[in-house]
């Protein structure tokens, strides 16, 4: 099975639905309203379908000049266009601003029905057809297949079909290995179904029970029925007109221009960076202007800023940046058209290419979005990694960011990874630049604070993580994935440092001699960085590590006592409770003759630490 999306264009008037009646038996007008003025209000919907399995969706679009912003919300996921121009009147203003549209969204192919041909005679209508391919040339219908039909006479309509069918077959495919994405066309309600959307898969595959959301909203659903030009189908398929009918959801909780997608796989934006054309006989536009933004289905107002000029003349094209008035779904790659703000006309296109760009002023080089515009997929990676600098980009994201395959951008990544142009660390991705610059700043960190305190086991992980400003998620993938650095519990190092040993020291040994001979009652921490002339930091750095090598035992932040001591102590203790199983603070006291000042602090560490047990007011022996 093929689907192709034709989308009609033209002036009112000239023909366009009753040429799709007459090709397809099916009125595309459907309002009340429609009918009894005679006029395409809003969008219509045919189908065109082949023996051969191919089935052309058909978007029928209204041609009055009140009515272009309907006319835009049916033409983001066309394939072709049937350009009509009525042979008693020719080329009109919104022929003119019809094809426009049509060759700013860089549609590729198409074809031209002079409509009304049996109301003009044979030369008329070559006159016409001269007329019409002078039209067009220099568009993407330059070329193209001009055939006179009549919608009342039957005149050339199984031609028209052939010829619909020939361009049809050569159109490529839409992409089903993409996310999927339906922008909303229409909204409304079926008695015994509830809400249904309609719109053109423009990516992707849908079924009937999957999850899908709707953006921007972020509204999550379920898929409880599919149809396609009235019939009900399984899966959707990219290229597909489509019917969802969604379960749970109400009609007024939707509109046009909303997107169905796949859950948590796109991120709305109300900025996006662009190359903006002007149509060559459009106005100029001014950096900051206003302007109305048409992407898919969906229109807002925007404030458009031009990153290398204050003026863009018409014909002319440049960078910049588009500040949207409220969200909107769009991946890079995109097409979009801007209308003047007012009077409202059409002035221009381009293509979005960073949905969801970084911070940058007006003056900052735009090289990053040469790459977008002109590089491949690998390298429009590398580069969107590396402007997200150190918050880093979320692997999963790339799928909604880009038009791309899915296959494609795994291999794409996959390559880089394998280069080290970018780094994983769980999900996200980091610029090799960006990795090498902040572990480098890691290293000089560490080896600054090492010299620093030659005495210390290592800087505390959570202030270097602070220091550095990384993610709390990532860090710890961070400092595993460094070579040069070694985490011991709550501290990182350097592999190459080792605190410098205590033993030898000049300070140590005065220490550790004071504190022998204080037996019971050592001073405190502060007294002996006092009475050494040592500073504080200092005194406590030589004071935890005399106790990770051994030779003293911490008390508790203010208090040591040398092992020895120590050893003492608990000897003391062994001789105590083989002769009584209870011991009070005052026997503890005498037994160390010591004061309560000390006797305290001793007995809490030795509580903590297993030796002893408290009950009530006394203390029993836990020693084995």
């Amino acid at each position: 099975m093929r689907y192709v999306i034709l989308g009609t264009a033209g002036h009112i008037d000239h023909g366009k639905s009753s040429l799709v009646k007459a090709l397809t038996g099916i009125d595309p007008d459907r309002l009340k309203e429609e009918k009894e003025r005679g006029i395409t209000i809003d969008l219509g919907f045919a189908d065109l379908t082949y023996p051969d399995g191919l089935t052309v969706g058909i978007v029928d679009v209204p041609g009055h000049e009140r009515l272009v912003r309907n006319m835009l919300a049916g033409a983001g996921g066309i394939d072709l266009v049937l350009l009509v121009i009525a042979a008693d009147e020719g080329i009109m203003p919104q022929s003119r601003e019809h094809l426009a549209i049509c060759n700013l969204l860089k549609i590729k192919s198409g074809l031209i029905a002079v409509t009304k041909a049996d109301l003009a005679e044979k030369e008329w209508l070559d006159l016409v057809t001269d007329e019409v391919k002078g039209f067009v040339k220099g568009t993407f219908l330059e070329g193209a297949e001009v055939i006179p039909v009549s919608a009342k006479t039957g005149f050339n309509l199984d031609l028209l079909k052939e010829t619909i069918r020939e361009i049809a077959l050569k159109v490529e495919p839409k992409p089903v290995r993409e996310i999927f994405r339906l922008p909303i066309d229409r909204v409304f309600t079926m008695k015994g179904f509830g809400t249904v959307i309609t719109g053109t898969v423009v990516s992707g595959t849908l079924s009937v029970d999957e999850a899908v959301e709707i953006q921007p909203s972020g509204l999550s659903t379920k898929v409880r029925g599919l149809h396609s030009h009235g019939k009900p189908i399984r899966t959707a398929y990219a290229g597909q007109r489509v019917a969802i009918n969604l379960q749970g959801v109400n009609k007024e909780e939707l509109s046009r221009g909303d997107v169905a997608v796949t859950p948590e796989a796109v991120v709305p934006s109300k900025i996006m960076d662009a190359r903006l054309e002007l149509l060559a006989d459009a106005p100029a536009v001014k950096s900051k202007s206003l302007v109305h933004l048409h992407i898919t289905t969906s229109e807002t107002i925007a404030r458009v800023v031009l990153y290398d000029r204050e003026e863009l003349k018409p014909g002319e094209s440049c960078y910049c940046q588009l500040r949207l008035e409220g969200p909107v779904v769009a991946l890079s790659g995109d097409r979009f058209i801007v209308r003047r703000f007012s009077p409202v006309i059409t002035i221009g296109g381009g293509t979005i290419l960073d949905p969801s760009p970084e911070r940058r002023r007006r003056k900052d080089s735009t090289a990053d979005l040469e790459v977008l515009e002109r590089e491949g997929l690998p390298e429009k990676i590398a580069i969107k990694a590396k402007k997200a600098g150190m918050r880093g980009l979320n692997a999963h994201s790339l799928t909604g960011w880009i038009k791309a395959e899915i296959p494609a951008t795994e291999e794409s990544l996959a390559m880089l990874e394998s280069r080290r142009v970018v780094v994983r660390l769980n999900d996200t991705l980091f610029h090799r630049e960006v990795y090498e610059g902040l572990s480098r700043s890691i290293t000089e960190t560490l080896a600054a604070f090492h010299k620093k305190n030659p005495l210390t086991p290592g800087m505390p992980k959570e202030e270097l993580r602070a220091q550095m400003r990384i993610r709390q998620e990532i860090w710890a993938s961070w400092l595993g994935s460094m070579e040069t650095v070694a985490v011991d519990r709550d501290v990182v190092r350097l592999k190459s440092f080792k605190a410098a040993s205590a033993g030898s020291s000049e300070a140590s040994s005065k220490i550790l001699s004071g504190l022998e001979k204080a037996r019971f009652q050592p001073p405190a921490k502060e007294e002996i960085s006092e009475t050494l002339a040592m500073p504080q930091k200092t005194m406590t750095d030589m004071l935890r590590l005399m106790s990770a090598e051994g030779s003293l035992v911490r008390i508790n932040d203010s208090l040591y006592i040398a092992s020895s001591v120590y050893g003492e102590m608990i000897s003391l203790l062994r001789a105590f409770f083989s002769k009584k199983q209870e011991m009070t603070v005052a026997e503890f006291r005498d037994l160390l003759g010591t004061t309560r000042k000390y006797a305290l602090p001793f007995l809490e560490y030795l509580d903590s630490h297993g030796v002893t047990l408290r009950v009530g007011d006394v203390r029993k022996s836990l020693l084995k």
